[in-house]
């Protein structure tokens, strides 16, 4: 087991549970046992979030043939939190979700949870934020496929109940030209009154690794048991193999960053009296 870094690792489970209880507490598992900081989920009232017209569409799915059959298929109820709430407090963890409607942010609430997400597709929806604002649970915003000004008004809007800024590419998975990394330092100095993160859509952790070079203090990426599984983003998501190595390169990171001064360490004295004339 790896030492917990000083950036939180999040893991983002999402919907690649594919509605099963059972895949979702085995990857709660491997996130423990990696020492990833917490979980992240997704919730959404169906009928709140999608058209009638939209539910009725046809498509396949292990669920059955119609948008409807998919949405439900995937979507955790009571029960399932219930157990999650249950499971996560025996593990060294912390879980929260990303609401996509009001009513799934009172759901969320009820759990009192660390923070809630509000992801990059609902950052101009004003209600959504509103209501997430009421709850005063510290809150984490992504930027993905959003201007300067749209994330400007949000991050006025939420005020003190806003913690964290991430950087994000709304796309599944991200191409290596669309990462962006150096808009994390870009959000460092257009917000420093916030703390600034990086959310990551890429199966590749080499830009989780770099994100941390660049000072984020929060990473999240998606986890899946195999990104062969049925789900749309399982693609862009890490393997348990990933997720190990993903922490250990981060604890490294902060270790080996240093603080930048000029230093003569003890272990080079030795070596500096023998080599110097």
């Amino acid at each position: 087991m790896y030492t917990k870094s000083n950036c939180l690792l999040i893991a983002e489970i999402g919907i690649n549970h594919n509605g099963s209880i059972s895949t979702a507490k085995e990857l709660i598992n491997i996130v423990s046992l990696a020492n990833c900081s917490g979980v992240k989920f997704q919730k959404r009232t169906i009928d709140k979030v999608y058209t009638p017209e939209e539910l009725a569409r046809p498509r396949k799915s292990p669920w059955g043939n119609t948008n409807r059959q998919q949405k439900e298929g995937l979507e955790f109820g009571k029960t399932e939190y219930d157990e999650i709430d249950n499971y996560v407090r025996n593990q060294n963890l912390f879980w929260f979700a990303s609401p996509w409607d009001c009513k799934s942010v009172d759901f969320l609430a009820e759990y009192n949870p660390p923070f809630i997400k509000i992801a990059s597709a609902l950052i101009t929806n004003f209600e959504l934020l509103e209501a997430v604002k009421a709850k005063n649970i510290p809150t984490i915003l992504s930027t993905g496929m959003s201007t300067k000004e749209e994330v400007c008004k949000a991050v006025d809007y939420l005020g003190e109940s806003l913690v964290y800024i991430l950087a994000c590419t709304s796309t599944y998975p991200t191409k290596q030209s669309e990462m962006n990394l150096n808009f994390i330092p870009t959000l460092k100095k257009e917000f420093p009154g916030y703390k600034i993160g990086f959310s990551n859509h890429s199966p590749g952790i080499v830009f989780i690794t770099a994100a941390a070079v660049l000072g984020a203090e929060m990473i999240e990426f998606h986890v899946t048991l195999d990104r062969t599984m049925y789900g749309s983003d399982q693609a862009s998501s890490i393997e348990p193999f990933g997720i190990q190595k993903i922490v250990k390169n981060v604890c490294g990171i902060e270790i080996a960053m240093g603080n930048g001064g000029w230093t003569v360490f003890p272990s080079e004295v030795e070596i500096k009296n023998k080599l110097r004339k």
